[in-house]
């Protein structure tokens, strides 16, 4: 289990930690004592769990806590204050659980036992050392998408594409906007584009949850990325010098989506100075 843990008052963080660490001797726990750090980290490694104090200086659990769940919908957030008056503002974001200072290892593995999206499963199936599916990515001629041998259909096209370019970014964070102007040939962005990309994600991101591949998308505030460690594709590991996927490129590219010549034209360039 993966556990943020958030207070910017150095002695309650230092409490925080112990208690957690108490409470879950087996797990990896992450602690900050300003929100930026923690969305920074958050944008990067997958938490089942956030510990949230809320009387922060830089910005208060409660925002924090808004902002983590646009990186992972389905974090669990359990906040940690001395101040009972927030608890009707905890309980209208769905939040997991509510602490009240001094925090104690009973506290919190009752908070545990009562999460809106239990992690016991998960965390039961990495120490059995059960492997993630990972996803299966065929770029060179068409793109196209698979869960081991099985072909994943998406519901929508763009949300197709929507992974098609993000995969061509290589893991590197891609804006709204300039998403925006791939899928739309007007290269406009604006409120209802970003929905219509939201939709397009969420619609993804379903795709990929049912057919049981997690972690392939992370989520930043106002960007999206791949998560490259989850994927097993032939144009990272033509990247990556691997022969048998060097061979299978002929030419073509993700050749549905005309925005892919560009790195058709880059992979050209590549193989021409290699054989010379």
């Amino acid at each position: 289990m993966k556990i943020l843990a958030v207070d910017d008052e150095k002695i309650a963080l230092e409490a925080l930690e112990d208690a957690l660490r108490k409470a879950l001797t087996d797990s990896e726990i992450c602690a900050f004592r300003t929100s930026a750090e923690a969305l920074e980290c958050a944008g990067k490694t997958s938490f089942d769990v956030a510990f949230l104090d809320i009387e922060m200086r830089d910005i208060n659990g409660l925002e924090l806590a808004k902002r983590l769940k646009d990186i992972k919908s389905d974090i669990n957030i359990v906040f940690v204050t001395g101040y009972s008056e927030y608890a009707l503002d905890a309980l209208n974001l769905y939040v997991s659980g509510y602490i009240l200072k001094p925090v104690t290892p009973e506290k919190v593995t009752d908070a545990l036992a009562h999460l809106r999206t239990p992690v016991t499963k998960i965390s039961v199936d990495n120490a059995a050392g059960t492997e993630e599916k990972k996803l299966r990515i065929q770029c060179f001629g068409s793109f196209e998408v698979f869960c081991g041998d099985e072909p994943l259909r998406f519901s929508r096209q763009r949300s197709k594409e929507l992974l098609a370019y993000l995969i061509d970014r290589r893991g590197a964070q891609t804006s709204m906007a300039e998403i925006a102007s791939v899928l739309w040939e007007d290269g406009q962005y604006n409120l209802s584009r970003n929905n219509q990309i939201h939709s397009f994600l969420h619609d993804m991101i379903a795709t990929l949850d049912n057919a049981g591949v997690k972690n392939v998308i992370i989520r930043h505030r106002n960007a999206l990325a791949v998560n490259i460690s989850r994927i097993d594709c032939d144009f990272y590991r033509c990247l990556g010098g691997d022969s048998s996927a060097i061979n299978s490129y002929t030419g073509e590219y993700m050749s549905q989506y005309p925005w892919a010549e560009f790195t058709v034209g880059s992979l050209t360039g590549m193989f021409s100075v290699q054989n010379n």
